[in-house]
């Protein structure tokens, strides 16, 4: 498991005064304020960085982060991943699970046939969605799309195996 988790991403320039356009990871999207640090990755390396200030706009953030005072120094941070390590994550309830734990975990059926891997989740509003790509050590290289909906589908999931079982017909 990583030691770092992306919580965001700059986006690019919002005015004038070096304030940028944040995508945050983070549910609500402004608890990405609440991570102090936060980590910049720019040229392979992650460096700290001093957010003076994040804002909603509309449906979106922007942040002004220390050292970018001018619409010209924006496109030096543009694109780049925001993380924190993760020591700094909340502890979490049993059976809760932050999704950069569930990315990456090979999915298994209950007779033990193997679907893939997480590649991504998403949310519907009714459920979170795990994204399973098939690969070569699973039963086709199909993608499926199966409901995060725990007991009812998801059955376990163990970090130390690196596996979610899953009550899901090989055939969907």
């Amino acid at each position: 498991m990583s030691e770092w988790v992306v919580v965001g991403k700059l986006l690019g320039p919002y005015g004038i005064k070096g304030w940028m356009k944040v995508y945050s990871h983070t549910e609500p999207m402004d608890n990405l304020a609440n991570y102090n640090p936060l980590w910049l990755h720019r040229e392979g390396n992650w460096q700290p960085i001093n957010v003076e200030r994040v804002q909603r706009h509309g449906k979106g953030l922007v942040a002004k982060i220390e050292g970018c005072d001018n619409r010209d120094q924006v496109p030096a941070f543009t694109g780049c991943e925001l993380a924190i390590k993760r020591e700094q994550l909340p502890d979490l309830q049993d059976e809760d699970f932050y999704w950069s734990d569930l990315e990456g975990l090979t999915v298994k059926t209950l007779s033990g046939d193997c679907l893939g891997k997480v590649s991504h989740l998403f949310e519907t509003g009714a459920n979170d969605v795990l994204v399973v790509q098939g690969d070569a050590d699973s039963l086709d290289r199909q993608e499926r799309l199966i409901p995060y909906i725990w007991e009812e589908v998801v059955q376990q999931v163990d970090l130390a195996k690196g596996e979610i079982t899953v009550d899901w017909d090989k055939d969907f």
